[in-house]
């Protein structure tokens, strides 16, 4: 059968830059689903996009589906037939709708009887007859959540088509897709060369474009972007500040890349620089120069859509724009430097941080208070941190962060040092909101951890005390992202600290505006079933994380030490041996918890086998005994897991439910002291 590549394009207005690739992407996935379900055979779907156009190709498509034969099952021939063997009225009916006599059917025997059967061929479409179909059923899949009309058309679209074209090798395929009709004709860029010309081949697609001053690519484009950027950093012996989400919202508004240079004044690099940095990326779209050392140059590079004979223009355009912004930035620095932060924390009154839990100043107030106690429990200076968290949110009333929001944290820790506050505290102000996302840096300073951990169990405990508990992916107050950090800071920061401990000390702070009487327990149940996402993102197997959180450890330091055991345990040879008993054990104990006693005797021991896991198990206790206070796990479940073979020659000659009560009893409790020595750090039956 033969096969070609296909073209699906759609031309149209300037799309939403932050949702061009998941649109590009959705539409591959779409076309290869519809492809699919039509049995259509490809050997892979690429997709391309620029600001305007989205575009896959279809690699080795076949141009027609291949024939089938279908089988028909009729009526039962004892169903199909009177007693004077005429066709019925069911049989004829279903012949009918087969387009065949009922003389022409064939005939199937099962174990249930005879049946009347029409082996139909079925001839399969060609992909002229398929495409209309298959194209608007993916673009009608699109994740648009605004579509748009335009003109008089009651199409819906994210942005006004300009055209469609469907090429299958060099075959124009007619079809009418979003209110227009297919053709060759593609959109070159809106300023060089040719506004539109005729595609010929599929496989010209990119080398046309390309000539036409459109880089369809989208990697490739934002690679020759970074490369740019990189170029021009490296003339100045400079770091460009790239990241991920900003280079490729670059890349999503333009189809013709081009790397320039411009400055500003030196003066303003007075200004802290993440507040300068801030506006350039977020506002303008531009990548800052910093030193090696890590400090602002008054230099940025920024990418425009055309190559032009006159750059010089177009730096200084832009030159002209980031000005006032960063004048505006120079302003509110040197008027917020005049009046002191602690005076700016009464105006936190105004704030609502939620109507039932109060003010910003009352959570402040609350914060203040946790802090200290927080940094009692881990030696820190109590003073600091309270002093830190009175102040924590007084930036918010600063004309800078009114203004650039995301500078939040940062300059409370600028106007903090401007005031003479101790460098704990201010710091600390700007470490408060670590991690910002999943593998941001954590606070390490006490004072930072103090205050960090203070501000999340607030908004934690708070959100919880009033019910407003976290549903499907509805986080208003972010509170996943929360009790993640906190975990991490307390985890990896190896902070001797226990949930229930901190939980009650927010609780109390809160004094009657909770109306949860189940908060606490909320809360920790919440928290704990953050350990998922946070391990697992490190690689750890999601039976090992379930197997430390069946114990419910409330310490986060004590959590990340199982997991190293039960990690280590999982390696092991005689694991998936010990995980099968363990839960034959679980079963066995499940089904007869009122008949086991608490203490076992060693004279009820009869059999051999009980005998010599009885004696392992005295050893392997008085072995780990130490190890417990030491919390060491790993060498726990090492040496727990030399009863392997006592426990299965117990298992292999030893009846647990014998007909002596007695007997049976002391078995019984001899298992479940067998069991709570690996409860001592896990329940390694959900080991897989």
């Amino acid at each position: 059968m033969s096969s070609q590549n296909l073209l699906i394009e759609v031309g149209c207005e300037e799309l939403p830059p932050k949702s061009l690739t998941t649109l590009a992407s959705a539409l591959a996935d779409n076309i290869e689903q519809e492809l699919t379900s039509i049995e259509l055979t490809f050997t892979k779907v690429t997709w391309y996009a620029t600001p305007r156009r989205l575009a896959v190709v279809v690699s080795d498509l076949a141009y027609q589906q291949a024939d089938k034969v279908i089988e028909k099952r009729g009526p039962a021939v004892s169903a199909a037939f009177d007693g004077e063997g005429n066709p019925t009225k069911a049989a004829m009916g279903w012949a009918r709708g087969n387009d065949i006599d009922v003389a022409d059917a064939q005939r199937l025997s099962t174990e249930k009887g005879e049946w009347l059967v029409h082996n139909a061929e079925i001839k399969g479409q060609t992909l002229p007859q398929l495409i209309e179909k298959l194209v608007n059923n993916a673009l009608n899949k699109l994740p648009i959540s605004k579509p748009m009309r335009w003109g008089s058309n009651k199409t819906q679209f994210i942005r006004p088509v300009h055209s469609i074209t469907l090429l299958y090798g060099d075959q124009l395929l007619a079809a009418t897709v979003l209110g227009k009709t297919s053709s060759k004709t593609l959109y070159g860029h809106r300023f060089h060369g040719e506004k539109t010309f005729e595609l010929e081949h599929v496989d010209n697609y990119l080398a046309h474009l390309e000539q036409h001053f459109v880089i369809a690519d989208f990697e490739r484009r934002k690679q020759l972007i970074n490369e740019s950027i990189l170029a021009i950093a490296s003339t100045h012996n400079a770091v460009a500040d790239i990241d991920t989400d900003l280079l490729n919202e670059v890349t999503a508004l333009v189809e013709y890349p081009v790397a320039l240079e411009a400055s500003f004044e030196e003066s303003f690099l007075d200004v802290p620089k993440e507040a300068l940095i801030y506006t350039m990326k977020g506002d303008q779209k531009y990548f800052p120069l910093l030193s090696k050392a890590g400090e602002l140059l008054a230099k940025f590079v920024f990418i425009t859509n055309i190559q032009s004979k006159d750059p010089v223009q177009i730096i200084q355009g832009n030159e002209r724009v980031i000005r006032p912004r960063l004048a505006d930035a120079e302003f509110f620095y040197q008027t917020d430097k005049k009046q002191r932060l602690d005076s700016r924390v009464e105006k936190l009154e105004s704030v609502i941080f939620q109507k039932q839990l109060g003010t910003l100043k009352d959570k402040s107030l609350r914060v203040s208070q946790l802090a200290g106690k927080i940094a009692s429990r881990i030696n820190a200076d109590v003073e600091l941190a309270k002093r830190a968290g009175l102040l924590c949110k007084a930036d918010l009333m600063s004309n800078m962060v009114m203004e650039f929001p995301d500078v939040q944290g940062v300059m409370g820790m600028y106007y903090a040092k401007n005031d003479g506050e101790d460098n704990a505290v201010a710091v600390a102000l700007n470490e408060q909101y670590q991690p910002r996302f999943a593998g941001d840096t954590l606070p390490t300073a006490d004072i930072s951890c103090a205050l960090a951990l203070a501000d999340k169990l607030d908004t934690l405990v708070g959100i919880f005390g009033i019910g407003l508990i976290p549903k499907g992916d509805k986080d208003p107050f972010a509170l996943r992202r929360a009790a993640i950090g906190l975990l991490r800071i307390i985890a990896e920061n190896q902070l001797p600290l226990d949930l229930i401990d901190l939980i009650q000390d927010a609780t109390d702070l809160f004094t009657d505006k909770l109306t949860n009487k189940n908060v606490t327990e909320d809360v920790l149940d919440f928290i704990n079933a953050r350990y998922r996402a946070m391990y697992s993102d490190k690689g750890v197997s999601i039976d090992v994380i379930q197997a430390v959180q069946a114990r419910r450890p409330t310490k986060p330091t004590d959590f990340a030490a199982r997991i190293i055991g039960v990690a280590h345990f999982a390696t092991l040879d005689n694991a998936i041996s010990l995980a099968a008993a363990n839960k034959r054990v679980g079963n066995i104990l499940a089904k007869n918890a009122a008949d086991i006693d608490h203490i076992w005797s060693s004279e009820l021991l009869v059999e051999p086998a009980e005998q010599q896991l009885a004696d392992a198990l005295q050893q392997v206790k008085s072995a780990i005994a130490p190890l417990l206070i030491t919390a060491d796990y790993q060498n726990i479940l090492t040496k727990l897991a030399s009863l392997r073979v006592p426990i299965d020659a117990f298992f292999d000659s030893v009846m647990v439910m014998a007909d002596d009560e007695k007997i049976k009893r002391n078995r019984m409790a001899l298992l479940k002291d067998l069991q709570a020595q690996f409860l001592n750090v896990a329940d390694i039956s959900l080991l897989n």
